[in-house]
C-alpha cells in the first residue's frame, strides 16, 4: 500500500472508479486500500503469478510494485468487482473482546443469552462461547475451548461466570460461506497464525447467517427476545460501514426496544468500533433497563491486546 500510494495508477478503470468513489475512502469508512490489499491477496490464494513475490518468499521493493501493477491490469475487472464489497476479515481473535464482555453481562443479570451479530460475515464470532481467552492470569471459557485466544492485557479482568447461549443468528449483506476465499484474503500471508485460528472456528460454525440489511433484520429479533434471557446485540468493525441513515434508525430502534427492558427481559448493545478516541477501537455497552452506558476499555482492531476499563 506504501508503494501503490506513490505510483497509483490513476489512468485506469479501477483508479478512476476510486477517484468517484463517494465518501472517506480511509480505514474509519470504506476502507478502500484494505480491500485493494484483499483483492490483491485473493489473486494470490487463487494461484495467480503474483504469489511469487508474497511470503513466503522474498521480493525487493521494485520487483514487488511491478508484479502489483501489473496483476491490476491482468486482473481489473476482478479488482473492480470485489472492491464493491466492505472488507469481511471476520477476525476471531475480536472474540477477545467478546468473551470478557459476556461474562461481565452474565455477572450482572445472571441469564443465558440470545445473541444477534450485525455485519457477521461468515458468522465466526458468533460462536464465542465455544472460545476462550486468556487475559493475565484468568482464563474465561471453557475447558474443552476449540481455540484460546491470547492477547496483551492490561488492566483488572471480569469474575468468570456461567456463560450459557441459547440462540444465536447473525445477518450480513454478503454472507460468507464457511470456506469463502473472502475469510482468507483478508489474513496477511505473513500471519499463519490467524489462518490457523480460523480454520479452528470454521470447524465449530453452524450458526445460521441471513443475507440482508442488518437493520431490517434486528426488529423481528428484538420482537422475538423471550422473557429470562439477554439478548445481546454484537457487532465488531462493522457499524461503521453502515449509512449514517442506516446507522440513526438502528439506534433508534435498539433504543426503542430497551425502553421495554425489564430485568427478566434485559438488552445489551455491545460493540468494538474506530471511534477516534485513541488508538485502536473502542468498546462499548448500553444496557437496559436504565440504558446504563458502560465504556469497557480499547482494543486492538485485530484482537491483538485488550485494555479493560470496564
Amino acid at each position: 500500500m506504501r508503494l501503490l500510494s506513490a505510483h497509483w495508477p490513476v489512468d485506469t478503470s479501477l483508479g478512476r472508479a476510486c477517484a468517484a468513489w463517494p465518501g472517506d475512502l480511509g480505514p474509519s469508512a470504506v476502507s478502500m486500500p484494505l480491500r485493494i490489499a484483499g483483492g490483491l491477496h485473493a489473486l494470490v490464494l487463487g494461484g495467480d503469478a503474483l504469489a511469487a513475490v508474497y511470503p513466503p518468499h522474498e521480493a525487493d521493493d521494485d520487483a514487488l510494485l511491478a508484479a502489483v501493477l501489473e496483476a491490476m491490469v491482468r486482473h481489473e475487472a476482478f479488482l473492480q468487482r470485489w472492491i464493491e464489497s466492505a472488507p469481511q476479515t471476520n477476525e476471531v481473535r475480536r472474540s477477545a473482546v467478546l468473551i470478557p464482555a459476556a461474562h461481565w453481562i452474565a455477572r450482572r443479570f445472571a441469564l443465558p443469552f440470545m445473541v444477534s451479530e450485525l455485519g457477521a460475515s461468515a458468522g465466526l464470532n458468533l460462536n464465542w462461547d465455544r472460545f476462550a481467552v486468556q487475559a493475565g492470569e484468568v482464563r474465561l471459557g471453557p475447558g474443552d475451548a476449540v481455540l484460546t485466544l491470547e492477547p496483551e492485557w492490561s488492566g483488572a479482568v471480569p469474575v468468570p461466570a456461567a456463560v450459557e447461549v441459547v440462540d444465536r443468528a447473525g445477518v450480513d449483506l454478503n454472507p460468507l460461506p464457511v470456506g469463502d476465499v473472502r475469510l482468507f484474503a483478508y489474513l496477511w500471508p505473513d500471519q499463519p497464525h490467524r489462518a490457523a485460528l480460523t480454520r479452528a472456528a470454521m470447524a465449530v460454525q453452524e450458526a445460521s447467517v441471513v443475507r440482508g440489511d442488518a437493520v431490517d433484520w434486528l426488529g423481528p429479533r428484538l420482537a422475538a427476545q423471550p422473557e429470562g434471557v439477554v439478548h445481546l446485540i454484537q457487532h465488531t468493525v462493522a457499524w461503521q460501514y453502515f449509512p449514517a441513515a442506516k446507522q440513526a434508525e438502528g439506534r433508534a430502534r435498539i433504543e426503542a426496544a430497551g425502553a421495554q427492558a425489564t430485568e427478566r427481559r434485559p438488552l445489551a448493545w455491545l460493540g468494538l468500533e474506530a471511534d477516534g478516541g485513541g488508538e485502536g477501537a473502542g468498546i462499548t455497552l448500553r444496557l437496559w433497563p436504565g440504558d446504563e452506558r458502560i465504556a469497557l476499555g480499547r482494543a486492538d482492531f485485530h484482537g491483538r491486546w485488550v485494555r479493560w476499563a470496564g
